[in-house]
């Protein structure tokens, strides 16, 4: 038996976590048995939705909830072979063992790099094709507004957008991401919302108003997008990062809902099975094709998990934020 490193959960943050919420601990780690794998962790991701389970569904000194993709070291499991790549929800260990159950073999393409699996060809890529085509039924040509656009999701949804002949509008927090988002990706206007009035700009950015607000924040940026909000608009929402931390916006626009006939709705990754196929499809032909542009910000060492989750709350990611552990 040997040992691998785990990131623990020591004690719930208060606001934002700080490193020392987080433990980086040695643990045993077995052989695989007859019907299990082993597994080393190659990439790991770490995601904004990870900070609400830090207050509830994550137990304190065990493994940090979260998932990324590995090596298969040992099999004694039929549907496994030494040396296969697998995704997986494990958490965060260094090495683990499982009866299979949560892990799936990754069929990689060659001409893509391993980390696109991560994000866009992952459970980001996925979030923002079901989110935007299926929760918000996007039809061509429609306006659309997506908060936090020059994020891992984000820039997804606003690139999906544009192949779809929307016209696109997205917010973003610095000066760098916005650039990135007009010159390389290509959409129509962006507001950076740390140095512009939002409601203001987004106002003026919108002279058709928004079909779809692809909801990635809350808050302020909710606030302005419901008074933009064509009838029957729809309102996909992926996440409220204002809030993650305990802190937060009021809103004040609620009653737009009533009268523009607003649908705002809720969803997760998994909320999208039966549109799998068409999404791997149409993810490895755009990425192929350079219709679809990402970053990444890899931190180099498993011991960096937390750094890298930190990070995400203070705009320190380009992209996708990604540990690389071995390759």
């Amino acid at each position: 038996m040997t040992t691998a490193r785990q990131i623990h959960l020591v004690r719930r943050p208060n606001g934002k976590p700080v490193l020392e919420d987080f433990a980086l601990v040695e643990a045993p780690v077995a052989d695989a048995a007859d019907g299990e794998i082993q597994v080393t962790a190659l990439l790991m991701s770490v995601d904004p939705y990870m900070r609400p389970r830090l207050d509830a569904d994550q137990a304190l000194d065990a493994p940090l909830l979260g998932g990324g993709i590995g090596r298969v070291t040992q099999s004694k499991n039929p549907k496994f072979k030494e040396g296969d790549l697998v995704r997986h929800g494990a958490g965060f260990r260094e090495t683990f063992v499982s009866d299979g159950r949560g892990v799936s073999v990754l069929n990689r393409d060659p001409e893509l790099p391993l980390s696109v699996y991560m994000h866009a060809l992952g459970g980001t890529g996925i979030t923002a094709y079901g989110g935007l085509l299926g929760t918000g039924a996007l039809k061509d040509g429609e306006q659309v507004f997506v908060s936090t656009a020059g994020g891992a999701v984000g820039s997804v949804v606003a690139q999906i957008a544009k192949i779809k002949g929307c016209y696109v509008v997205g917010s973003t927090g610095t000066d760098e991401k916005a650039a990135w988002l007009r010159d390389e990706v290509g959409i129509d206007a962006v507001i950076n919302y740390k140095k512009e009035n939002l409601a203001e700009a987004l106002k003026a950015a919108t002279p058709k108003g928004i079909d779809v607000y692809f909801e990635n924040v809350g808050g302020a940026h909710l606030d302005a997008a419901l008074p933009r909000m064509n009838v029957r608009g729809r309102i996909p929402v992926c996440g409220m990062i204002s809030t993650y931390n305990g802190d937060g916006e009021g809103v004040k626009n609620l009653f737009s809902l009533i009268y523009g006939r607003i649908r705002m709705e809720g969803f997760v990754a998994g909320d999208f099975p039966h549109m799998n196929a068409d999404f791997l499809a149409d993810m490895t032909g755009w990425l192929k094709s350079g219709q679809i542009k990402y970053q990444e910000t890899i931190l180099d060492g498993f011991e960096r998990a937390p750094e890298g989750l930190i990070g995400l709350f203070d705009g320190l990611n380009n992209g996708k934020m990604l540990i690389h552990i071995a390759d």
